[in-house]
């Protein structure tokens, strides 16, 4: 039978192999990131009550008004970046369907697109569905730095497109100013846009500030933000992974060709998830403040707890995930070392080579800490007892 090669040749993700061996051993799943508690109670009502009094028909094509008017507003107080509601702003039924008009609407076949490796899984087998040609900029652990020369070996006159990811899904880099000014200036002397996947813009961690490459004006006077559209997440921001609302601003000429594939994939996204996103943009920026400041006391707990046991953990600077080098435990590759954890311990995790095409390093392992602390207590008490027993 006819089918895609790209999709065709994927393999089961990841993510469904360990967490189904997480049901089948009654096991922690601390593979997956998304959180165990949903967010605002105001924000689910504006939205049921939505749901119930309607409108339940198509919104507009691009997002409802309420919203794309929230959304200029937040990059505004946050970041000081002026989007115009009416044609600069476009919703999407979540942050995938964001990237998939991205890479769809700006690299045609046979464009070259510059990932940074490792990345979230959806980016390559997208591009490769859309006829790119993919090429990566490889960092290196423990620091995971983007480095000028690696930029300019990566990108080339036929580049079109750079997809960089700030907070950084898997390893929880948050990129610092020195690189996101590597960056500006390497995408000022190339022909491409950016697609900025900024989804944990809000959790990031140590004080450590997210930077919006858009926000930033290279040393040949370029603007940025001529070159970037910026794709957010209600489900990282509010823990509504479920609702599946997105969205990507920048520049008219840009966003309309994004419309133009986001109207043939989804069309619009529910607009009672729509309003009740609105409420929480407006009123409920208290709650990812302190899921935030949550979330690092969790990420401090896991890594003492691992650091105990004998993992090597390194740096989060944000995100949900903490990465740790198993080589000090075992001989075995990621993938072993995570199926035998499974069984073992009760504990799910992620080997990090998922994340990387060539599959190597293959010593690291991801835990997701968007979890309740006794959930992640409870998991170290059994990591304990199964490596120190």
């Amino acid at each position: 039978m006819p089918t895609n090669p790209v999709f065709a040749s994927l393999p089961t993700s990841i993510f469904t192999v360990m967490s189904a061996l997480a049901v089948r051993h009654k096991a922690i799943n601390l593979g997956q990131g998304f959180p165990d508690i949903d967010g605002p109670e105001a924000v689910r009502a504006v939205a049921a009550r939505a749901l119930m009094d309607g409108p339940n028909q198509y919104p507009l094509m691009r997002g409802m008004m309420e919203l794309r008017r929230a959304l200029s507003a937040h990059a505004a107080k946050f970041y000081g970046l002026a989007y115009d509601a009416e044609s600069e702003v476009l919703v999407t039924s979540g942050a995938t369907e964001a990237l998939a008009a991205a890479i769809f609407g700006l690299v045609a076949r046979g464009d070259e697109i510059v990932l940074i490796e490792p990345h979230y899984d959806a980016y390559r087998p997208i591009a490769e569905a859309a006829g790119a040609v993919v090429k990566a900029i490889t960092l290196s652990p423990p620091g995971w730095r983007l480095t000028a020369e690696a930029l300019a070996s990566a990108i080339t006159p036929r580049t079109r497109a750079i997809l960089m990811n700030t907070p950084l899904n898997p390893v929880g880099r948050v990129f610092d100013a020195e690189e996101m000014q590597a960056l500006a200036d390497a995408v000022a002397r190339s022909n491409a846009v950016v697609i900025c996947d900024e989804v944990y813009e809000h959790l990031t961690f140590d004080g450590r500030p997210h930077i919006p490459l858009a926000t930033l004006t290279a040393a040949n006077g370029a603007a940025m933000k001529d070159r970037c559209v910026r794709i957010g997440s209600a489900g990282k921001i509010f823990s509504l992974t479920g609702w599946k609302v997105g969205w990507v601003m920048g520049p008219k000429p840009l966003i309309d060709v994004l419309a133009n594939v986001h109207q043939f994939l989804t069309f619009t996204t529910p607009p009672a998830q729509q309003l009740g996103v609105t409420h929480g943009l407006e009123r409920e920026m208290d709650f990812p403040l302190a899921l935030t400041q949550r979330l690092e006391g969790n990420r401090d707990v896991l890594a003492r707890g691992l650091q105990e046991i004998g993992f090597d953990v390194l740096p989060s600077e944000g995100t949900y995930f903490l990465t740790a080098r198993i080589d000090g435990l075992s001989n075995e590759k990621d993938l072993a070392f995570c199926e035998r954890m499974v069984r073992q311990a009760g504990v799910a995790a992620i080997p990090l080579s998922s994340f990387f095409a060539g599959g190597t390093p293959d010593i690291y392992v991801r835990f997701a800490f968007c979890k309740q602390r006794s959930l992640l207590e409870e998991a170290l008490t059994r990591l304990k007892a199964s490596f120190r027993g």
